[in-house]
């Protein structure tokens, strides 16, 4: 049986590099956001039925994102009806990758793992976590984004510090050294107290 561990965090929390550093330490990833990308792109599972309902959020054979976040932003309906599409073909994707990993343990990197329900299928979940001064600081300088655009990612979000209290484990991402540090420790306590009590 295979162990399933949920990775969440607010944007700018260091989500990513944390997955980098279990895969580092032989953890299979499953990557949500990753997933959704495959189901836009040419020929993904999601692309006829958004062309049914949205044929302007289509171009080249794939869901084009800024065609799709103007409709999202004229339209609060939108994003119920693209989840509705969606939703379902991650969850076939992430059974699929589990069922597929003959790993012990599987790590499933999932943003928005507590607003979607996602925690009911997990064994554990970890969730990074970052002081909201430093968090704004690495979100700001990747200039992706403004600082309007950050506040509205935060207000669909649950606060941080909520899902850290519902994780089994967090992860504090103040230093690369101490991260990986928690990682390695996180992975030794899985193998020892849920697998092999």
């Amino acid at each position: 049986m295979t162990f399933k561990l949920g990775l969440t965090g607010s944007i700018g929390m260091g989500k990513s590099t944390t997955a980098q550093m279990f895969a580092e330490l032989g953890i299979p990833v499953w990557d949500a956001d990753a997933a959704v990308h495959k189901l836009y792109s040419t020929g993904g599972a999601a692309v006829p039925a958004i062309q049914e309902l949205y044929p302007e959020a289509i171009e080249h054979g794939e869901v084009a994102r800024p065609a799709l976040k103007r409709l999202i932003q004229s339209n609060e309906n939108v994003l119920s009806e693209i989840e509705r599409i969606v939703h379902p073909l991650v969850a076939v994707d992430r059974q699929n990758f589990i069922g597929t990993s003959d790993s012990d343990i599987v790590l499933l990197d999932i943003p928005l793992l507590f607003e979607t329900n996602g925690d009911k299928h997990m064994d554990a979940i970890a969730c990074v976590n970052i002081d909201p001064e430093t968090q704004r600081e690495r979100v700001l300088q990747r200039n992706t984004m403004t600082e309007e655009q950050f506040e509205q990612i935060l207000n669909k979000q649950m606060p941080n510090d909520v899902k850290c209290n519902q994780s089994n484990f967090v992860i504090q991402t103040d230093n690369l050294d101490h991260a990986k540090e928690q990682v390695a420790h996180i992975i030794e306590l899985i193998r020892k107290d849920y697998i092999n009590a």
